[in-house]
């Protein structure tokens, strides 16, 4: 459970920063501040978390629930922008409601980071007591900023290519919801498998998929039939003249 969680935050963070690389340098570094800024603020609150209470977080239904689909809806929103991102790029004329829509979603740099730097300022908390926890949490904002600009520029210099950043976008929050729907339903399942097999059913099912396949097959495989038999006639009355 711990190691899916955390891996799922290192997905989150990498998502953060290869969606940075659509943007301008100024927009990168304003990205990187906000995200430091919220880093260095939070540390009231994070002062009060203890390892107990976040357990006890982890291992609530409802609350993994709604984290759950938090990331799927955030998930939906960035596979969106990769959609429309392949459409503007293979389409000439697009509509203007259609760039502003691709522009919003450009824009928006996902929710997720924010709980997942929250659970980096805590986790610094705790590893450097003793020390101002003012100076833990602007130092953790410092280290924050640093890693977002110098990874993103990073992520830009191994994949220089829009196209190949674009499809690593794409898969990599498909891996992000798969692992999400591993970290958050913790063993639990909605419906009870049963043993039983409905024979009839099962042999239903496969009839009425074969007999489709063996429709299209036909209805694809007449076509070149019938273009060789015109080819065939064309030839019959050219002989005949």
């Amino acid at each position: 459970m711990q190691s899916s969680v955390i891996l799922l935050m290192v997905l989150v963070c990498f998502n953060f920063m290869l969606k940075q690389t659509w943007h301008k340098k100024w927009s990168v570094l304003a990205h990187a501040a906000v995200a430091a800024l919220f880093t260095g603020l939070m540390w009231p609150v994070a002062i009060e978390q203890s390892r107990s209470q976040i357990a006890e977080w982890l291992s609530k239904p409802t609350l993994m629930l709604d984290t759950s689909v938090v990331i799927t809806v955030e998930v939906i929103i960035q596979m969106a922008f990769c959609l429309l991102s392949v459409h503007l790029m293979n389409t000439g004329t697009v509509r203007r409601r259609t760039v502003w829509a691709y522009r919003v979603l450009r824009w928006f740099p996902g929710i997720l980071v924010f709980p997942v730097l929250f659970s980096i300022l805590v986790y610094m908390v705790f590893t450097f007591p003793g020390v101002s926890f003012p100076l833990v949490a602007w130092s953790t904002a410092v280290g924050v900023f640093l890693i977002t600009a110098g990874g993103t520029w990073m992520v830009e210099k191994l994949f220089p290519e829009k196209e190949t950043r674009l499809e690593l976008f794409f898969l990599t929050n498909i891996l992000t919801a798969l692992v999400a729907v591993i970290s958050t339903v913790n063993g639990r399942t909605a419906v009870k498998g049963g043993g039983d097999v409905d024979l009839p059913a099962l042999g239903g099912v496969v009839a009425i998929v074969a007999a489709g396949w063996i429709a299209g097959w036909a209805l694809g495989l007449g076509r070149p039939w019938r273009k060789l038999n015109k080819k065939l006639k064309n030839r019959n009355i050219n002989k005949i003249e």
